[in-house]
C-alpha cells in the first residue's frame, strides 16, 4: 500500500495548495491507518494541525479541503468525523485489484530499493576463549532480523561479527596455559572449549591477585602485538577452536556472518592516534592520550576524557571502534552503520561516535546508529542465570528449547493417536524450539528487558512462533485436503470481497510493504512480529467464518487466493525474522 499512500499524499498536497495557497506546499497530510475499519482505511488529521495556522475551525478546514480533493478513482466519498478528521475508505474494486497485483508479484508487491546503499550491521560479537551465553542471544538474532529485512529490500548489506580476539585476555590465558597445559599452546583442540573457559577464569583471578603473573601476561601481549611467530601461532589455535564452537550455534540459529575481529583493526590503530593529533582533538592527560568529550562530565562536573591510548602505550576498545568506523566508511564505503549491542554500551558508542564526527570521519549522508537492547531475565525478574548462579550457556538454552518442543510434540501425537517418523519428530522439534526462542525475543520491544519462559514461548496460542507456524500449516492442510495447487489457481483470477472477515484480512495483507519499510527505518523487529500475529488472528477469524473448499466456484477461488496470500506473507515475514515454516506440525 506504499503506492496508495504516496498517491493519497500527493492528492492531499495538491488540494491543500488549491484550497489555501502555495504556503501549504509540502505540509504533511498526517495520514494514518484507522483504528476501527468502520471508519474506513485511512484518516487524515491535517485539519487539526492547521487550525491555529489558518485561524479556522478544523471542521471548516476539512470541508474546504474535501471540495478540492478528487479521490473518486480509488475511494468512496470522503467523510468528516468528530472535530475534523477526514475518513478515507478505499473502494472494494480497488482493494480487489491491489490484492490481484500482490498475488501476481513474486515479492508480494514489495518493491526493491531503487538506489541500494551499502549498509553494515555489526552484531553478535562473542569473545574468543569464552563460550557464547544467553547475553549473546539478543544481539545475534536482532542483528540477523535487521539484516534480513534490509537484504530483502535490496540493500547491499555487510553482516560483521566484531569478535573479541585481541588484547590482554590472550596474554593472561597464554601465560596460564604455559603453566598448567602447555600442549594446548601447540596442539589444536587439546582442550574442550569448556575447559578453556575454566582456565580463562582462573587466569583472570591470578591476573587480579598476582603482580608477577600480571607482568608476565603483559609481556605475552607485547610479544603477540609485535608479531612473535610462536605467540601468533598459539593465538590462532585458540581463535580457531572458539570459531568452530561459535559456528555450531550459528548453524543452529541459521545465522550468516563475516568475521572481522578486533585483531583486524590492530594495524590501523596508530593512524587513529595520528589523525586525532592532526585535528587538534588529542590531549595528553596523566600520560594517556585522550579526547575530552562534549556533554559528558565526571562527578566533579569536568569534561570526561575518552582515552584512546593508555599511558603504557596500549590501545583499548575505543581506539579499535574508531579504527573500525574509519575503515567502514573509507574502505567499505558504508552509508549506514548499525551497531546491535546491549543498552549498557550506549554511552560508549555515543562517545566514540562523537569523536569520529568531530574528527570529520563521518561525512554528510552517512548514518551511524547504536541499536540498544535490554536484558534477558529469569522468572524472578533478575538476569537469567543457572541454579548455581552462572550465566546460561547459549548452547544449553537452545538444546533445552528443542528438548521441550519435542516433549510437547510427542504428547500431542500420543493424544491424537498419530504415528510419525523419527525424522519428522526431530525436524519439527528443532524448527519449533529454535523458532520459539527467536520469536519470543524478537516480539518484544528490543529496548525493554524481557522474562524468558519456555512455557509461554512454546504455547500454541498467543503471540508465539507456534501460533504463527500453525496458521501456515492450516493453509497447507487446505491445499492437501482439497488437492489444491496454489501455484496454479489460474491466470484470470477474480478476487471477490464480500464478508467482513475477508475485508479485514485483505486490508491487513495489503499493509505488508508499509510494515517492511517501517522496520527498515526504525529497526524494531517487534513491529513485524505484531503484524504477523495480527495476520494470523485475522486469517483464523476468516477461516472460521468463511467456508473455503465448500464455497461455490467463484467465491472458492477468491478465498483460496486469500489463503495463498496469507501463507506466502507468513512465510516471507517469518523468514525475515530468521524463522522457517513447516508443512505439517
Amino acid at each position: 500500500m506504499n503506492a496508495t499512500i504516496a498517491y493519497l499524499k500527493n492528492c492531499f498536497e495538491q488540494a491543500l495548495i488549491a484550497a489555501f495557497g502555495n504556503d501549504l506546499a509540502g505540509v504533511d497530510p498526517v495520514l494514518v491507518p484507522t483504528s476501527n475499519p468502520q471508519f474506513g482505511d485511512y484518516q487524515s488529521n491535517v485539519s487539526m494541525s492547521l487550525a491555529k495556522r489558518l485561524g479556522k475551525a478544523p471542521r471548516a478546514i476539512a470541508q474546504d479541503l474535501i471540495q478540492k480533493l478528487d479521490l473518486s478513482d480509488i475511494c468512496e466519498p470522503l467523510e468528516i468525523a468528530g472535530p475534523g478528521f477526514i475518513n478515507i475508505k478505499l473502494k472494494t474494486e480497488y482493494l480487489q485489484s491491489q490484492l490481484a497485483a500482490m498475488q501476481g508479484s513474486s515479492r508480494l508487491g514489495v518493491e526493491a530499493a531503487k538506489n541500494p546503499k551499502r549498509v553494515i550491521v555489526d552484531f553478535s560479537s562473542p569473545n574468543i576463549a569464552k563460550e557464547m551465553h544467553v547475553g549473546h542471544l539478543r544481539s545475534t538474532i536482532i542483528g540477523d532480523a535487521i539484516a534480513r529485512v534490509l537484504e530483502f529490500q535490496g540493500q547491499d548489506v555487510l553482516r560483521l561479527n566484531h569478535v573479541g580476539d585481541w588484547g590482554t585476555q590472550f596474554g593472561m590465558l597464554i601465560t596460564y596455559l604455559q603453566e598448567v597445559c602447555p600442549e594446548a599452546l601447540t596442539t589444536a583442540d587439546a582442550l574442550d572449549l569448556g575447559d578453556l573457559v575454566a582456565f580463562y577464569k582462573k587466569a583472570k583471578q591470578r591476573f587480579d591477585e598476582d603482580p608477577e603473573f600480571q607482568e608476565k601476561s603483559r609481556q605475552e601481549v607485547v610479544k603477540l602485538q609485535s608479531g612473535n611467530p610462536e605467540s601468533h601461532r598459539t593465538w590462532q589455535l585458540l581463535c580457531d577452536q572458539s570459531r568452530r564452537e561459535f559456528q555450531v550455534i550459528y548453524d543452529l540459529l541459521d545465522i550468516c556472518l563475516t568475521e572481522r575481529g578486533e585483531s583486524f583493526y590492530n594495524p590501523l590503530l596508530q593512524q587513529v592516534i595520528d589523525d586525532l593529533e592532526q585535528t587538534g582533538l588529542l590531549v595528553e592527560d596523566q600520560g594517556a592520550k585522550c579526547v575530552f568529550l562534549e556533554g559528558f562530565t565526571n562527578r566533579e562536573g569536568e569534561p570526561l576524557p575518552l582515552i584512546v591510548q593508555k599511558s603504557d602505550g596500549g590501545y583499548n576498545y575505543a581506539t579499535t571502534d574508531l579504527a573500525a568506523i574509519r575503515y567502514r566508511i573509507q574502505t567499505d564505503q558504508a552509508k549506514r552503520m548499525i551497531y546491535v549491542t546491549d543498552a549498557g554500551q550506549a554511552n560508549h558508542f555515543a562517545q566514540v561516535f562523537q569523536v569520529a564526527r568531530r574528527a570529520g570521519w563521518i561525512p554528510e549522508g552517512v548514518e551511524i546508529i547504536h541499536i540498544p537492547f535490554g536484558l534477558v531475565q529469569g522468572e524472578d525478574g533478575k538476569r537469567l542465570k543457572t541454579r548455581s548462579g552462572d550465566t546460561v550457556r547459549l548452547r544449553d538454552l537452545l538444546d533445552e528449547a528443542i528438548v521441550r518442543s519435542r516433549a510437547d510434540l510427542e504428547t500431542r501425537l500420543k493424544e491424537e493417536d498419530r504415528h510419525e517418523s523419527e525424522e519428522f519428530i526431530a525436524h519439527t522439534s528443532q524448527i519449533v524450539g529454535i523458532s520459539a526462542v527467536k520469536y519470543a525475543d524478537l516480539s518484544q520491544n528490543r529496548t525493554s528487558n524481557y522474562i524468558f519462559s519456555f512455557d509461554k514461548m512454546l504455547a500454541l496460542q498467543g503471540n508465539t512462533a507456534p501460533y504463527m507456524l500453525y496458521a501456515y500449516v492450516r493453509i497447507q492442510g487446505i491445499s492437501r485436503k482439497g488437492q489444491i495447487d496454489f501455484d496454479n489457481l489460474g491466470s484470470d483470477l477474480k478476487i471477490l470481497l464480500q464478508e467482513e472477515t475477508e475485508f479485514a484480512l485483505a486490508r491487513h495483507l495489503l499493509q505488508l510493504d508499509e510494515m517492511i519499510d517501517q522496520v527498515s527505518q526504525d529497526l524494531m523487529p517487534n513491529r513485524l512480529c505484531q503484524y504477523l500475529f495480527e495476520l494470523s488472528q485475522k486469517f483464523n477469524q476468516f477461516y472460521d467464518r468463511c467456508p473455503v473448499l465448500q464455497a461455490e466456484t467463484s467465491v472458492r477461488t477468491s478465498r483460496l487466493v486469500l489463503c495463498d496470500l496469507t501463507a506466502r506473507t507468513l512465510k516471507l515475514g517469518l523468514s525475515l525474522l530468521g524463522i522457517g515454516v513447516l508443512e505439517r506440525m
